[in-house]
């Protein structure tokens, strides 16, 4: 399993209610935001746009709170799982619902789940798309040690 060195203890995969200082009422510029999780504002923007975030205003400036914040770092986490954008919202809305949980982690199990089924299909694909690479490389091979020979 390959680790991302940028990777801190707020990228784990388990969806945890943040109870640290940062929970208070800090609020963040886009700018901030972005450069904490290594994106552009403009993804960001884009994420407002799609429904996920939900910043305030402080005149022209978009104000983002703690909840914009953890809303971003899930739909950052996954984006990285291939989930997309729409059930990142569907998660990350159930994540917020404040209700039983068991419906979260039975939704993003079966998500979880069809992901697994398209990666391990791609991975056949390409073990056979290497295969057919490896017969054609040995068939020029061939062909060119004939040439050599003739």
């Amino acid at each position: 399993m390959m680790t991302d060195s940028r990777r801190n203890s707020t990228d784990s995969t388990a969806a945890a209610p943040d109870t640290s200082a940062e929970a208070s009422g800090r609020s963040y510029t886009i700018t901030e935001l972005a450069a904490e999780f290594d994106i552009t504002p403009r993804a960001i923007r884009f994420y407002e746009d799609m429904g996920l975030l939900e910043p305030g205003r402080a005149g022209r400036n978009r104000v983002y709170d703690h909840r914009d914040r953890t809303r971003l770092k899930l739909t950052l986490r996954g984006k990285r799982l291939g989930l997309t954008l729409q059930e990142i919202k569907q998660l990350v809305d159930m994540y917020e619902s404040g209700s039983d949980t068991a419906p979260q982690l039975k939704a993003f199990i079966e998500v979880l789940a069809q992901h697994r089924r398209q990666l391990e299909q791609q991975r056949d694909d390409i073990e056979v798309t290497l295969e057919e690479i490896s017969q054609h490389e040995e068939r020029c091979r061939a062909l060119l040690a004939g040439k050599r020979g003739g």
